[in-house]
């Protein structure tokens, strides 16, 4: 009978065309408007290294003066002083560590047609590559002399290497950046992860390939200038060895453990790591020392905004509308079907049957919708790519919400019907027969 009950739905789309339509239409432009915004808040919530993101830990300590410090006061700075992060380097905990600043570098080319450019990248240390599994198109990361020198040598972006030197494979060549010859000892594949989250503090966290990388000993040697935020609270003396020295923050370090439980050892070893540097005379406000796993750093950098989440709930009280009108249109289109619904009852149709059938009847309709607004939702997300670059890497509908968009029309058309179906199968066959 299922068989049977989908033919007649489809059949009915043809009933009463203009009320189909705006029963469609209306359904369709509330999943559209709530599948968008779900779509772009499921993309930038979303786990950009799944496979480790338990393991990989930011820390951050609070090195502010005391005047005008208030305890109760959220400390939001996302990244540690440079002699924080070169301590972290060299203390040996996790299996792993990275410390790193966002640059930007003008770039001359070998080649006579293209002119000079400014390229922007990243310096890190070398394990930055197999914390983040960033994967290689071509050579390698430098190796630990270069770093340990800080030998000018460089990994280039896939999009880079290509415009550079086209097919042809750049390693080993000559690069002259910043004044600088470098030679390129690496191409990174296309590598984007969603957020941007190994880097938060200035620049953009969606739709940004690092363009090249530069060991971080390698970038400090050059004074290479900081391309992203960089906050101090307290003066410190000209020059820039005194810039280093101070207790300025604009670097970003990282600990990836060998296990999740490994996590309690390492806030204890930060801990004393503080403890010891207040001995020290720093870090005077004796605030606690925070660890941060992949999801608590997001959340802690408010990758998603207040508003973005409101937006999604403004987005469903707009389907809750719709659907508050498509069950107004149900009704009325059941409404005419009485006298059916009267000689069906008479033939001996239960109020099971006819409730099962234009059930299946609102499920057609919330599938014609749910196509409908599928295309709408593709619509607004190109509309939204078009008009925000850094967004267009999250405006993109996935499998998941490709399968949720039609699940959300087809249930909500399903219980927007529900009152309808129980109205329709309240009518009494005598009461039909008689007025026909």
């Amino acid at each position: 009978m299922f068989a049977y009950y989908l033919k007649l739905g489809v059949r009915s789309l043809r009933r009463n065309p203009a009320l189909t339509v705006l029963m469609v239409l209306t359904l369709a432009v509330g999943v559209a408007a709530s599948m968008s915004t779900l779509t772009i808040l499921h993309m930038m919530s979303s786990d950009p290294i799944p496979q480790k993101s338990e393991r990989l830990f930011v820390p951050i300590i609070d090195n502010g003066p005391l005047q005008g410090y208030q305890p109760e006061e959220k400390y939001d700075n996302q990244q540690i002083s440079y002699q924080d992060a070169m301590n972290f380097l060299k203390s040996g905990q996790g299996v792993r560590r990275t410390a790193l600043y966002a640059v930007a570098a003008p770039v001359q080319p070998a080649r006579n047609d293209m002119q000079p450019f400014f390229a922007a990248g990243l310096a890190p240390t070398r394990d930055f590559f197999a914390m983040f599994d960033v994967p290689f198109l071509r050579g390698q990361a430098w190796s630990e002399a270069d770093e340990a020198r800080g030998a000018d040598v460089v990994v280039l972006g896939r999009k880079l290497a290509e415009k550079l030197y086209g097919e042809a494979d750049p390693v080993g060549q000559r690069l002259t950046m910043m004044g600088t010859p470098y030679t390129v000892v690496g191409v990174v594949d296309h590598w984007m992860p969603l957020p941007r989250f190994y880097q938060l503090a200035g620049g953009p966290r969606f739709g940004n390939r690092e363009e090249f990388f530069v060991p971080l000993a390698t970038a400090i040697r050059h004074e290479a200038g900081i391309n992203g935020g960089v906050s101090c609270q307290s003066s410190y003396a000209p020059g820039y060895a005194n810039f280093l020295a101070s207790e300025c923050t604009w670097i970003t370090a990282w600990f990836e453990t060998a296990s999740k439980g490994d996590r309690r050892d390492l806030q204890s070893w930060l801990d004393n790591y503080a403890d010891e540097q207040r001995k020290l005379g720093r870090l005077k406000r004796h605030a606690p020392n925070m660890l941060y796993d992949v999801g608590e750093w997001l959340e802690y950098g408010e990758v998603v905004s207040k508003d973005s989440k409101l937006q999604v709930w403004l987005a469903f009280g707009f389907l809750l509308l719709c659907l508050v009108n498509t069950v107004g249109l149900l009704l009325a289109k059941f409404s005419v079907r009485a006298s059916e619904i009267g000689v069906r009852r008479a033939l001996g149709a239960s109020r099971p049957e006819i409730f099962r059938q234009f059930l299946i009847e609102t499920g057609v309709v919330g599938m014609a919708g749910g196509v409908l607004g599928l295309l709408l939702a593709f619509a607004a997300l190109a509309l939204i790519r078009l008009a925000n670059k850094e967004m267009a890497s999250v405006a993109t509908m996935d499998i998941e919400m490709l399968a949720l968009t039609f699940l959300l029309s087809v249930g909500a058309a399903v219980l927007a019907g529900l009152l309808p179906t129980w109205r329709a199968c309240q009518v009494t066959p005598a009461i039909q027969l008689k007025s026909q």
